[in-house]
């Protein structure tokens, strides 16, 4: 059985991500991209679906141990796993994999500490997420498994065997000794892959890790979670083509044992935007122009034909579909591959990606003349269509609706785009589109606020609210002394918050249809939670902002991790895992709080 989400580790080489539970098995990996097929799938199912287990041997009636101790080594995806054997020693596993230009590689060495330790590696490559059983032989002492056009390579010094058709390996570890496991992706047609150097590649993943932290520009109080999430939404980004994907898994649950099971591993502009927003915000440039360059070559200069999210390398074709052979993370069925919401009108999506332009425009990074003509293409659009109702921010599967947030996006990509102009750096029908930015503003105040209750609504006549009003004050649509501001976040507060505080995204219905034409019920949003702390400081509540925000550091793992969503129930992370919708306002508020001075200690 998988473990609890939260008992992951990511590791990753900007090209696809493994996740590795405590007690050392690999459960995770998609190769050789986020979205290919993954090679273990025993998340989503069973150790039948694929799986790498390196810890100490046990009996074969007996559960694996757990690690006794883990880490990260530094500022750095490189995972440590101690165990401490009663009687025997200890020993540690390092996991990583090494960012790369050729075959994608996960590098696993065993070290022993103290003692004398028997130790057993299992490897179960299952292709096709669990479904293929590939051929293993071997080719000129190294073991090679291969199924159609893929081939991965296992290198070590060990001595293997099959068994059960898994590859196994028992051996021993005195203090000081070393033994690494390396398996590297291939196509099957192309001769073998060099023979890794383990000990070198280690060195080269710590020096680029080291290198690429020392640009953060952050030094305030919260560093490490900063940190920690910026290394993880460095993970999340496709080097190759500037892409950054939602999350490195599918399906992992939003109600465990329920249907809210979607597949992250594409590019949302939504998300994207945001994570270049925290990356510029502290100091990293770079990852911005690559994305700049991807959205331009995904978009194509066509806003007609804009969608929501895209492949990692701007793939348009998405399709949803259903692994009815996998049982889904603790039977939560079904598992889907591709993601329908593709195909969505999401009006907000113009507004996220205005506002990332601008702001890579503020900050300095080098001017794009296709990038001002995007911007100005997708205002031309928005002039016809912002009045439409679509499924909004939360990918509603129920009937489209004139969503609040939606109108209020729409709002922001004009008016950055008349900043654009006024800045001198593009032309446009600068009065033209002023009152096109009144228009909706007005709109919006008129339909979408509630004056009985004082609160802005879901959408356009509706009483349910929805945590991505929150948005409203930050995005700069009102003022954060408003009164109607401050009616929405109390009312969220009273309305939307759980037992323990954090907030969730919208009503539910339990085994009813809701608003997202949904049944089943889902945890508290963690990025609606966090967007909840920044609004308190904005309107002066700045001890309750640190109080939650500290809240919500508490329920990261170990690791520093997050999920999507964390239930009130069960009290544990679900979703999928690690989330950057989560990790991006996890640094804002870290920065909002660090400049208002807003911190304990």
């Amino acid at each position: 059985m998988a473990g609890r989400i939260e008992d992951y580790a990511l590791i990753g080489d900007m090209q696809t991500a493994a996740l590795v539970c405590r007690d050392g098995t690999a459960d995770w990996l998609c190769l050789p991209r986020f979205d290919s097929h993954a090679v273990f799938a025993g998340i989503l199912g069973t150790e039948e679906h694929g799986f790498w287990r390196i810890g100490p041997a046990h009996a074969a009636d007996a559960e694996p141990a757990v690690a006794d101790r883990r880490r990260y080594v530094g500022d750095s995806l490189i995972l440590e796993s101690e165990w401490d054997t009663p009687g025997r020693g200890t020993v540690r596993v390092t996991d990583f994999m090494p960012p790369r230009d050729g075959a994608p590689q996960l590098v696993r060495i065993v070290e022993g500490v103290s003692g004398r330790v028997r130790m057993r590696s299992a490897l179960r490559m299952r292709f096709s997420y669990g479904r293929v059983v590939p051929w293993v032989h071997k080719v000129d002492g190294r073991t090679v498994a291969v199924a159609g056009p893929d081939s991965v390579w296992l290198d070590t010094d060990a001595e293997t065997h099959g068994e059960h058709l898994t590859t196994y390996s028992d051996f021993t570890v005195s203090a000081g000794e070393k033994v690494a496991f390396t398996i590297s992706w291939q196509p099957s047609h192309h001769q073998q892959p060099p023979l890794p150097d383990p000990q070198a590649a280690l060195k080269a993943t710590a020096e680029f890790w080291r290198e690429w932290v020392d640009h953060c520009t952050y030094r305030g109080p919260y560093r490490e979670a900063v940190v920690r999430s910026l290394i993880t939404l460095k993970a999340l980004t496709y080097a190759p083509t500037g892409g950054i994907v939602a999350a490195p898994t599918t399906s992992l649950p939003e109600d465990i044992g329920g249907v809210r099971n979607w597949d992250y591993r594409y590019t949302w502009l939504r998300d994207a935007a945001i994570t270049l927003s925290s990356l510029l915000r502290t100091g990293y440039r770079e990852e911005a122009r690559a994305w700049r360059e991807w959205l331009l070559r995904a978009v194509a200069g066509d806003p007609e034909n804009l969608q929501i999210m895209y492949g990692i390398a701007g793939e348009r074709e998405l399709g949803e579909a259903e692994l009815d052979w996998l049982p889904g993370y603790e039977n939560s069925a079904p598992v889907r591959v591709g993601n329908g919401a593709a195909a969505q009108l999401q009006l907000d999506v113009y507004g996220e990606v205005t506002e990332a332009l601008h702001l890579a425009h503020m900050t300095g990074l080098a001017r794009n003349d296709y990038a001002s003509l995007l911007q100005l293409k997708l205002i031309k659009y928005l002039e016809g269509h912002w009045n439409q109702p679509d499924e909004g921010i939360w990918e509603v599967r129920g009937p489209r609706r004139h969503f609040v947030h939606s109108k209020v996006m729409a709002w922001v990509a004009v008016d950055r785009t008349i900043k654009l102009i006024e800045s001198g750096d593009a032309d446009g029908p600068l009065e033209q589109w002023r009152d096109l930015r009144d228009e909706i503003h007005r709109d919006v105040c008129e339909k979408g606020y509630d004056p009985e209750r004082n609160t802005f609504t879901q959408s356009y006549g509706s009483k349910e609210l929805d945590a991505s009003l929150l948005l409203i004050p930050q995005v700069g649509f009102l003022p954060p002394d408003d009164k109607r501001v401050i009616g929405t976040i109390e009312a969220i507060q009273r309305e939307l918050s759980t037992e323990d505080g954090f907030i969730l995204r919208y009503p539910t219905e339990g085994s009813e249809e809701g608003v997202d034409g949904l049944p089943g019920d889902e945890g508290a949003f963690l990025a609606c939670s966090f967007w909840m702390a920044d609004d308190l400081a904005m309107i002066g509540r700045v001890d309750e902002a640190r109080k939650l925000f500290e809240k919500l550091l508490a329920l990261r793992n170990d690791l520093g991790l997050l999920a999507e969503e964390w239930d009130p129930r069960l009290q544990r992370q679900v979703g999928n895992f690690p989330q950057a919708f989560s990790h991006v306002p996890l640094i804002d508020t870290a920065l909002r709080l660090t400049a208002s001075g807003a911190y304990g200690g």
